[in-house]
C-alpha cells in the first residue's frame, strides 16, 4: 500500500501547536489523511496553522470523529503507539520493526494510532490496535513531544515504503498476488462488532462477570489481535455464536 493511505489518528490532542505540527510532518512525508478524535483544541486556528505552514490543507481536511471504532472504520491493521510497558503477550516493537506490516494492507487503508500529549492511550484504546510500538529514546529524558512522534513516525513509514515499493516485490519478499476476499484481514470494525457479540454471550451463560468482564475481554482481544483474523474465519467464529446462541434459546424454551 502507499504511505498516503496511513490514517494519522490523534486521540484528544489539547494542543493546536501540535496538530499543526503534526500536519507539517505529515505532508512533509506524503501523509494527508489526519483524523481526529475529540480534539481538544482548536485544530482550525492560527496557532495551529502558524505551525503548519503549507500544510494547512491537511488541517482544513482533517476528520473529526467522537470514538475510537469511528476513526477506524475501514481499517484491517491498526499499531498504536505507547511508552509504557504492559503486562501483555503482545511485544513493544520500534517503528521500524512494526512497520512494514502496517504497509502490507493492499488497496485497504490501515492506521497508526498516537495518545494525549499528558498521559497517552487507556488500556481501553490500546485494545483497538494489533500491535505496539515505542520509539526507542534515551532513558534520561524518554517523554517525546506529540508532534516529534509523529514526524519519526511518519519518516519511518516513508523510508520502508521506499525501500520496499521501489521493485515488484511486496514487503514481505513475496510477488504481489491478488487474494480472494475471504482471505484478506477482516475489517476492524467487524472484528469490533464480534467482541460485543462474543461478551453479550459469554455474560449470558455466566463465564463473564459484569465487574471483570472488562478485564478478561481485554485478554480475548489480545489472543485474536494476535491471530489477525481473516474474513472468513471471522465469518465462521461469527456462526459460532449464532448457533450456540441458537441452541441455549432453544434449550430455554424446552
Amino acid at each position: 500500500m502507499l504511505v498516503s493511505e496511513v490514517r494519522i489518528i490523534l486521540v484528544e490532542p489539547a494542543g493546536a501547536l501540535n496538530v499543526g505540527s503534526v500536519a507539517r510532518a505529515m505532508k512533509n512525508f506524503g501523509q494527508h489523511q489526519l483524523i481526529l478524535v475529540n480534539p481538544r483544541c482548536d485544530y482550525l486556528g492560527e496557532e495551529a496553522k502558524l505551525m503548519a505552514v503549507h500544510a494547512q490543507d491537511i488541517l482544513t481536511s482533517a476528520v473529526v470523529v467522537t470514538s475510537l471504532p469511528e476513526a477506524l472504520q475501514g481499517c484491517k491493521r491498526a499499531i498504536a503507539t505507547t511508552g509504557i510497558n504492559h503486562d501483555w503477550d503482545a511485544p513493544l516493537e520500534s517503528p521500524r520493526t512494526a512497520f512494514p506490516w502496517l504497509l502490507e494492507s493492499v488497496g485497504q487503508p490501515s492506521a497508526l494510532i498516537f495518545g494525549r500529549e499528558d498521559r497517552g492511550l487507556s488500556n481501553q484504546e490500546l485494545n483497538y490496535a494489533q500491535k505496539f510500538v515505542r520509539i526507542p529514546s534515551s532513558s534520561e529524558y524518554a517523554s517525546l513531544n506529540l508532534a516529534a512522534a509523529v514526524g519519526i513516525c511518519c519518516y519511518e513509514l516513508s523510508q520502508i515504503a521506499d525501500l520496499s515499493f521501489g521493485s515488484d516485490m511486496n514487503i514481505t519478499g513475496d510477488k504481489n498476488k491478488h487474494s480472494s476476499p475471504e482471505s484478506e484481514l477482516a475489517h476492524l470494525d467487524i472484528v469490533e462488532s464480534y467482541y460485543q457479540q462474543l461478551e453479550l454471550l459469554l455474560l449470558q451463560i455466566g463465564y463473564l462477570y459484569p465487574h471483570t468482564a472488562a478485564s478478561r475481554m481485554e485478554k480475548l482481544r489480545q489472543l485474536y489481535n494476535r491471530a489477525e483474523l481473516r474474513t472468513r474465519e471471522l465469518s465462521m467464529l461469527r456462526g459460532m455464536l449464532r448457533q450456540i446462541e441458537w441452541a441455549i434459546g432453544s434449550k430455554s424454551h424446552e
